[in-house]
């Protein structure tokens, strides 16, 4: 998995490209462990995310839940394949997609 951080005063957009799985979800966390601290609005851009795996699904629950304290956070350009990960796993009703 590929990751492009771009950081504007309070808002982080994070591009990843790839798997999000079991092998490559510690670096997202990491990366974001490192770099929520003030954020207030997250952007995760999807566009070039082949496939997400209940590790990927772990992470992005636990940063919502970071993200629900200190402001907002948005998914774009899922690809028809995550998103029917994020509606079966129920993703969907408490994500904002784009």
């Amino acid at each position: 998995m590929n990751m492009n951080k771009i950081a504007a005063g309070d808002s982080l957009e994070i591009k990843l490209e790839g798997r999000l799985d079991t092998s490559t979800a510690p670096q997202l966390e990491a990366a974001l462990k490192d770099s929520l601290a003030g954020v207030k609005t997250l952007t995760l851009d999807f566009a070039k995310l082949d496939y997400i795996s209940s590790a990927g699904l772990r992470v992005l629950l636990s940063t919502q839940k970071v993200m629900n304290k200190q402001g907002t956070m948005t998914v774009r350009n899922v690809n028809p394949t995550v998103m029917d990960v994020f509606d079966v796993t129920g993703f969907s009703d408490f994500l904002t997609i784009e």
